[in-house]
């Protein structure tokens, strides 16, 4: 019996967090806090709620802290991918890990920035949203005004049948760090350096990249000055 859509997931924990400095001169990114809690941590807490019985972390700028982090994790159980000789972008990342995260599709979630749940959780829909005949990779995105600390002008147009086209600006929802995606769309793939905007643009030619938009509410950490207006947020929850 395989195992069910979503049972593992991947955690990007890899970059360098040059935005962020000097916060992230002697530490990840993800391990930066808000609130008293580690980024990575919101996101893996999602995990947990979800049942993902698994995670892969990856790691490379200041990995052994990363590594660390990865031990001190009761549930899910979690695996360490080390890039620390070469890093290899959010594609080439997953690439790597895919021995590891089953045969279903499976969750990843950027470790650096992190949502609010609505009634629903955002991990719950994209399982109940998934359709394996129609989608190889289904994103979480967010209008723009519910957003916090993001100042960008979107990232994808939601077509009515849930199918996404590459858009900025009016209409245009921004993407937030989460997403379930089928094995299949890396068939062929080298673990390499790479971006996901290859693959998503793949799939986006085929009809196959969907997506829903966020209920609650997302919140992008990019700099320091951020971690206050994310914390003045957070306290009115």
């Amino acid at each position: 019996m395989s195992e069910p859509i979503g049972s593992h997931a991947m955690i990007l924990a890899a970059g360098f967090g040059l935005r962020m400095r000097p916060l992230t001169n002697d530490r990840p990114k993800p391990l930066i806090e808000v609130a008293g809690k580690p980024l990575i941590d919101y996101g893996f807490d999602r995990l947990r709620e979800a049942g993902v019985q698994k995670a892969v972390v990856n790691g490379h700028y200041r990995a052994a802290q990363i590594l660390q982090w990865s031990q001190q994790q009761a549930a899910p159980e979690v695996f360490f991918s080390d890039e620390q000789s070469e890093i290899l972008d959010t594609g080439g990342g997953i690439a790597k890990a895919l021995p590891l995260l089953g045969s279903q599709p499976f969750f990843v979630l950027n470790s650096d920035s992190f949502w609010v749940d609505g009634k629903v959780p955002a991990l719950s829909r994209l399982r109940a949203a998934w359709d394996d005949t129609t989608t190889d990779c289904l994103l979480l995105l967010c209008h723009v005004d519910r957003t916090i600390g993001y100042d960008g002008r979107g990232d994808f147009r939601l077509e009515r049948d849930g199918r996404l086209t590459r858009q900025q600006g009016s209409g245009a929802l921004a993407y937030i760090g989460g997403y379930l995606v089928h094995p299949r769309l890396f068939t062929g793939v080298a673990v390499e350096k790479f971006s996901m905007n290859v693959l998503w643009d793949k799939a986006i030619s085929g009809g196959r990249l969907h997506g829903i938009a966020h209920s609650g509410k997302w919140f992008h950490v990019g700099t320091p000055d951020a971690i206050a207006l994310a914390e003045a947020e957070l306290a009115k929850t």
